[in-house]
């Protein structure tokens, strides 16, 4: 079977839309692979198939195999010698590859007008014919709220791992720190725990900003709301997660993020990591390589670490 290959299943859900989702994976599968662990992404969000412009590969296609669809390599894993982040330190990453409906529509802006039934066995599709390679981890990015898409996902899910339960991990659950999202995703909690569907934590995004000229971080959306709901329920909470500029710029035109000196993020100080680079060193390199130079990647490697924990305590 196409999921016999995967260690940990793990869905990331939100209740509402804009809060950050496909972000949020981006960054846990690109965390994982610097952890040394082969991820795979499956993004099953039809209307807003984004995975693929995250990873910078809109230009890739599936292709077609006996036995159903290959995934795209977002990248390999590292040589044995690996590469460097700009400190000097030695880097080993697992690979990374990915399927969305973005590599099959015409182009970005083509819109998915299907109904229900044609959303469902697309969905069911991805699930039970793309062929992936061996992976430690697989991460479904999901439409926003509780639609006929989760409740396919979730029933072929539990057919496909009957056999092995513990191989679907569970769910991270992404809101923003004000009211109106953490109220949506509350819904999104209860249909975890109506669903059986283990939570494996709650992460704030969108918790503050980070100035990349004043070197401060302000909580613009306020903070605390997502770890307040976390507790409420009785699960984990994972972290607070800033909007960071010099991620948006990594991920829209391949910058390796740099920070002025004294930038100080989560204790941290970020500052100065190559702020002196060339224009054309700026973007050299993987995707994975330069996501380490970002303020953001210890806070997920926190997250990540924690998420692991918990589900090797199931295990």
């Amino acid at each position: 079977m196409p999921l016999d290959n995967i260690k940990h299943i793990v869905l990331v859900l939100s209740g509402k839309g804009g809060v950050g989702k496909s972000s949020i994976t981006t960054q846990l599968a690109l965390t994982l692979s610097l952890q040394g662990h082969s991820v795979g992404v499956l993004d099953v969000d039809l209307t807003g198939p984004n995975m693929p412009r995250f990873f910078g590969i809109e230009d890739q296609k599936v292709t077609q195999a006996p036995g159903g669809l290959v995934p795209v390599t977002v990248h390999e894993a590292s040589s044995p010698a690996g590469s460097s982040d700009s400190g000097g330190t030695a880097l080993r990453h697992g690979a990374l590859r990915c399927m969305s409906l973005g590599f099959i529509l015409g182009s970005r802006s083509t819109a998915v007008i299907w109904r229900g039934p044609k959303k469902t066995a697309m969905v069911r599709q991805f699930l039970t014919t793309t062929l992936w390679p061996p992976l430690d981890f697989l991460l479904i990015d999901t439409p926003p709220g509780t639609s006929d898409e989760h409740i396919s996902l979730l029933e072929t899910l539990l057919l496909e791992t009957a056999e092995r339960p513990a191989q679907l991990a569970g769910a991270v659950v992404v809101t923003t720190p004000q009211a109106v999202s953490t109220s949506d995703v509350r819904k999104e909690l209860n249909f975890c725990g109506k669903t059986g569907v283990r939570v494996l934590g709650v992460v704030e995004n969108m918790a503050g900003f980070v100035c990349p000229h004043c070197r401060e971080c302000t909580n613009v959306f306020s903070k605390g709301g997502g770890e307040v709901m976390a507790r409420e329920f009785g699960v984990t909470f994972l972290g607070s997660v800033p909007i960071d500029p010099a991620f948006v710029d990594l991920i829209e035109e391949g910058k390796r993020p740099s920070y002025p000196e004294g930038t100080i993020i989560e204790g941290r100080d970020v500052g100065a990591s190559g702020a002196d680079e060339a224009d054309e060193a700026e973007t050299a390199g993987l995707l994975v390589e330069k996501y380490a130079a970002c303020s953001l990647y210890p806070i997920f490697d926190k997250i990540v670490t924690q998420m692991k924990t918990d589900i090797d305590a199931q295990s």
